[in-house]
């Protein structure tokens, strides 16, 4: 049961992660790109900020790890912002690459390790 909890932990942590990450980096796309100005800007850049601290929290103590995983979570997570809040329209090989990205995501953090 602990070992549950721990990996409901990350995956909740992954979330913030990329709901941080993702929607910094539309803020700033968006007072650049769509000139909605700075206020816009540094609010991406106070949400890109809080990215890195919520990598921290994470229960594995490997920053290769965490960030590895990491990049899986983005790609899915980018796609589904895109959807929701730009209303792309995947097709079905984003979303193939999409699962394999996570499938890479379970296997990196929550693979049985035997420790050293």
């Amino acid at each position: 049961m602990f070992g549950a909890m721990i990996v409901v932990r990350s995956l909740v942590l992954f979330m913030l992660a990329a709901l941080a990450e993702i929607g910094g980096a539309w803020l700033v796309w968006q007072g650049w790109r769509e000139h909605r100005g700075l206020w816009w800007i540094a609010a991406g850049v106070i949400a890109l900020g809080a990215y890195g601290f919520v990598a921290t929290l994470q229960p594995d103590a490997n920053f290769g790890r965490i960030l590895a995983a990491y990049g899986g979570v983005f790609v899915a997570g980018s796609l589904a912002w895109g959807v929701v809040v730009d209303g792309f329209r995947p097709d079905r090989w984003d979303l193939f690459g999409a699962g394999i990205c996570l499938a890479g995501v379970a296997v990196i953090m929550y693979a049985p390790r035997t420790a050293h």
